[in-house]
């Protein structure tokens, strides 16, 4: 398993996915077991159909998405990747940037999700040389 490959794969998956508001996109990336804490204090979501759930609730009230990851720095099995994205969320417009921590599987699905993510309101570009 090529750990780069399957972050840049699980990246493009999540941004097709997040700008055309299709969570079986990101769901494909995930194993059936895996554990995604889309936020440090929240409850996992477990198993590819608890990734497909979380996208779906997720980009429910999204719109006028644009949305860009950085490339992974990986080690072994794992990957960080950052994220950022501007969107109208209900009607307002945010901007949310973040990194997700991927642990991969043999066949280079997610297995361990974990997000550290912060939103602000206004759209704000990444900074320059962000997600190098």
């Amino acid at each position: 398993m090529d750990a780069e490959a399957a972050a840049r794969a699980w990246s493009e998956a999540w941004r097709r996915g997040w700008i055309a508001k299709d969570p079986d996109l990101v769901a494909e990336r995930y194993a059936p077991g895996a554990v995604f804490r889309s936020h440090p204090f929240r409850e996992p979501w477990v198993g590819t159909e608890g990734a497909r759930t979380y996208a779906r609730r997720a980009l429910e009230g999204e719109d006028e998405i644009e949305a860009w990851f950085g490339d992974p720095v990986v080690s072994g099995d794992r990957a960080a990747v950052e994220y950022w994205a501007t969107l109208l969320e209900d009607g307002e417009r945010v901007t949310i940037a973040g990194a997700s921590i991927l642990r991969f599987d043999a066949d280079g699905r997610v297995i361990e999700h974990r997000d550290y993510w912060t939103l602000d309101h206004g759209t704000h570009p990444p900074p320059d040389g962000w997600g190098r």
